[in-house]
């Protein structure tokens, strides 16, 4: 594992030291890791949900009406909770 120094505002590595101490984490590197993984993790729900806009946006506009596109879910749905 690589070692990184940061530099952090007091405040800040009062709140870090704090969450350490709490016993939810082993130590400050701790948190700090599920800090970032946390980001990561959020940062891919983001572009994900990016990705499928862009889709939606490109694929143009419908001339279905909503309640076609509501049955059309609602049939989907069914079919996937069948098949589970």
């Amino acid at each position: 594992m690589a070692t990184m120094n940061i530099s952090l505002p007091d405040p800040m590595k009062a709140w870090v030291e704090e969450q350490a101490k709490s016993g939810r984490y082993a130590n400050t590197s701790d948190v700090v890791r599920d800090l970032i993984r946390r980001e990561q993790i959020k940062a891919d729900k983001i572009a994900n949900m990016q990705r499928l806009i862009d889709e939606g946006r490109a694929s143009g506009i419908s001339d279905r009406t909503p309640r076609q596109i509501f049955e059309d879910v609602k049939a989907e749905f069914e079919r996937r909770k069948g098949a589970a």
